[in-house]
């Protein structure tokens, strides 16, 4: 089967996934990565007794399954398997215990996870609490906090397989002594900044918390209660501070553990760094995802759920998932003992957002929940029955006879089978289609391609539809780029509107009832972000958290937009055409452009624009005109190499305007030029001072605002909750499922 990939599907793996020679030259095209794995995981049915002819069979099936593009497993599968590296799963939880050599045993521990792929969750609750005494030292315990920035550091150090960075889960329970430091750790965007942190909140927290009732704080370490709390007052700074900046979020610990499937083998503490995979001490996780899109079929009247093949592709998947344990290296030998003991799986989706679209079903409808508990229910049950065929076939996990399903004569290959993780990167992979659950984050937007030229990518139904009703234009998709909501344009129709609903159009009960409705049928957890506009207030985002508890959430994460100070500006892409340089502006002599002679008198403005090297003063000047005549630049610090150079750029960019040298064309070559110390300035990121300069001379020059340094181009409403720039390729980082991620390249940080 011939892969059918997107131009941006191609770009992604080239840059992060196919292998590359010594001199980083990709030497593997995508259809044998897929191959590679296809081999990698069918080659373990020979620890089983399969015959060569089963096994190439199962190969096939495989290497069908993806070059489909029907289903996806997590990034460290694909880049790793058949690799010296071979490391497979996702998700790691490492237990900390309360003593110096637990915890930097648990720091070497998620150095190597993450050296190999992987993200880590950990509980910092058995950590005895700040300034208690230590008997063996006399000294004083410094605390979770403090410990978690170690662990931030050594983070920070290792960047994950090559592909990601590593990525942290830290949670603390609510009963903890120290959890207001916690719950404020995040206060400033600069501080902690690998983790995603989460209160484990309880049963009988949330009791008092309706009663208006204090409770008790307790010393993990003696088990005495240290003092007592009001849960209103507690809550509402959880509330305050995700109202802040998205952190902390939630997890309803003892709801966790009503569902866990061993509680003989120890309690739920932590998850991975999204939250959907909970995860026991030392046991890690192998996900995936099935592509909805796939999953439909064209009738006369539109399109349907295909569910036959959804049925068949579920037991594909599981089966893969399943061979992916066996298939494993593990980083350490304890995870693959807690591993193979319950051998947990977490199979997903994503293109949901785009199925009911395909559906004509609105994002934000009762129909679009029931299709969801429909759904995600099949999918729960063909799981189960994929893994009682395996069972029979090669034994049920060594934990069964203590778990609920011996209780519930159900032999399962499997203690979980379902999760809904974020898609990041493999969404991009078999696009077009949605992240996850998610909404759609555009119906139009911008993306940069060759020379900056920019490439209007649209949502293909969209498109169609637009041309069906005989309202698409290349100037409408254009102004829908602009903002990547349609709600606001009054000439398209209103079904349409209704139809195709980004993040943003859809209040925030909608996106907490969809993740309700995923969690039902889910064994493990849904990775989903709440989103919310910038006027929101606190009181919207308690009533959030309250209604995630209500509806049977297990835990729960918002993001209100432009809600942190690294955040770039949420505006358009398109830049009006520059300040076009007429014939009269230059005169030509022999084929040479003669730049014009200078008047005595001419008027400007100075803009100051704080760099990394410091302070930037820039000041343009027009002629009688209006037409932009000179650049003078002057920083600071006085003399030295910055200041010879950037009078040089002065003096250039000011011979191009007097040449009559189109302003974007100068825009476009100093935009983006990096150094090694870019800064923020009014929330948009300033790589260089020619950077800074190309800026001041669009937002002075061209009629519209300073343009953010995106691949994926920021959209100008508000909609598209962009929180950074792209580390690798300077395009837009987006916060959606829990994480960061590019569409540009792929990047991504959980």
């Amino acid at each position: 089967m011939k892969v059918n990939l997107s131009e941006n599907a191609l770009r992604v793996l080239q840059r992060r996934y196919l292998k590359k020679d010594s001199k980083g030259q990709v030497i593997e095209s995508p259809e044998e990565l897929f191959k590679r794995v296809a081999q990698a995981i069918a080659g373990v049915e020979k620890l089983y007794g399969r015959s060569i002819t089963e096994i190439k069979r199962l190969e096939d099936d495989f290497f069908n399954l993806m070059a489909s593009l029907e289903f996806m497993p997590n990034t460290p599968t694909l880049i790793n398997a058949r690799r010296k590296l071979g490391q497979l799963s996702a998700c790691f939880v490492v237990p900390i215990d309360d003593s110096m050599e637990s915890i930097f045993d648990a720091v070497k521990a998620c150095a190597i996870i993450h050296r190999t792929g992987g993200g880590t969750g950990m509980s910092f609750s058995r950590l005895r609490p700040k300034d208690s005494i230590v008997k063996t030292t006399g000294g004083l315990a410094s605390g979770p906090v403090s410990f978690m920035k170690v662990f931030d550091a050594a983070t920070h150090a290792v960047r994950q397989g090559g592909v990601r960075r590593g990525a942290n889960m830290g949670v603390l329970n609510i009963n903890h002594p120290d959890i207001l430091e916690f719950i404020t750790c995040k206060d400033k965007n600069n501080e902690i900044t690998n983790f995603n942190i989460s209160v484990a909140i309880t049963e009988d927290f949330m009791n008092k918390f309706s009663k208006s009732e204090d409770y008790e704080l307790i010393n993990p370490n003696t088990k005495r209660v240290t003092g007592t709390l009001n849960t209103v007052e507690v809550f509402d700074l959880i509330v305050k501070q995700a109202h802040k900046n998205g952190e902390p979020g939630v997890m309803f610990i003892d709801r966790m553990n009503e569902f866990n499937p061993t509680p003989t083998l120890g309690r739920y503490e932590s998850t991975n760094p999204c939250g959907e995979q909970v995860l026991l001490p030392f046991e890690s996780c192998n996900l995936g995802s099935i592509n909805l899109v796939r999953m439909l079929k064209k009738t006369n009247l539109g399109y349907e759920v295909d569910w036959r093949r959804l049925r068949r592709t579920v037991h594909l998947a599981v089966h893969f998932l399943d061979n992916v344990i066996d298939a494993n290296k593990f980083p350490l030998p304890q995870i693959e003992k807690a591993t193979k003991l319950t051998r947990k799986i977490g199979l997903g989706i994503m293109g949901w957002a785009s199925l009911l679209i395909r559906l004509k079903i609105p994002y934000n409808s009762q129909e679009a929940i029931e299709l969801a508990d429909e759904l995600m229910s099949f999918i729960l049950e063909e799981a189960k029955e994929k893994s009682r065929r395996l069972a029979k076939l090669k034994g049920v996990f060594p934990a069964y006879k203590v778990s609920i399903w011996k209780r519930q004569n159900t032999p399962l290959r499997n203690a979980t089978l379902t999760t809904i993780a974020p898609t990041g990167t493999i969404s991009i992979i078999a696009g077009p289609t949605s992240s996850g659950i998610e909404p759609l984050f555009a119906v139009s937007y911008y993306r940069n391609v060759m020379d900056n030229d920019k490439l209007v990518e649209v949502e293909p139904m969209f498109e169609q539809i637009a041309k069906e009703k005989g309202f698409y234009s290349r100037e409408l998709m254009e102004r829908i780029a602009e903002s990547g909501s349609i709600q606001h344009i009054a000439e398209i129709p209103a079904d349409v509107k209704r139809l195709f609903v980004t993040a943003h159009d859809i209040a925030p009960e909608w996106h907490i009832r969809m993740q309700a409705a995923f969690q039902r049928y889910t064994n493990n957890a849904v990775s989903k972000t709440i989103n919310f506009p910038h006027e929101a207030t606190i009181e919207d985002v308690r009533k959030a958290y309250l209604l995630a508890y209500e509806l049977g959430c297990k835990g729960i994460t918002v993001y209100r937009d432009r809600s942190r100070d690294e955040q770039v500006l949420n505006i358009g892409s398109k830049t009006e055409q520059g300040v076009a340089a007429t014939k009269e502006s230059s005169r030509v002599e022999l084929g040479k452009i003669v730049p014009q002679p200078r008047p005595e008198v001419i008027k400007g403005t100075t803009t100051k624009v704080a760099t990394g090297c410091g302070n930037l003063y820039i000041t343009i000047n027009s002629d009688d005109e209006g037409r932009p005549f000179e650049v003078f630049t002057q920083m600071g610090k006085a003399g030295g190499c910055a200041a010879s150079q950037l009078e040089a750029i002065g003096r250039l960019v000011s011979l191009a305007f007097r040449s009559g040298i189109e302003v974007k064309s100068i825009i476009e070559q100093l935009r983006n030029i990096r150094c090694p110390s870019p800064s923020w300035e009014k929330g948009v990121r300033i790589f260089s001072c020619a950077d800074a300069l190309a800026r001041v001379i669009e937002k002075r020059l061209v009629n519209s605002q300073a343009m953010s340094a995106s691949s994926v181009q920021a959209p100008a409403h508000g909609v598209s909750n962009i929180v950074g720039v792209c580390p690798d390729c300077g395009g837009a980082l987006r916060h959606e499922e829990g994480c960061i991620k590019c569409y540009a390249c792929g990047f991504t940080k959980c």
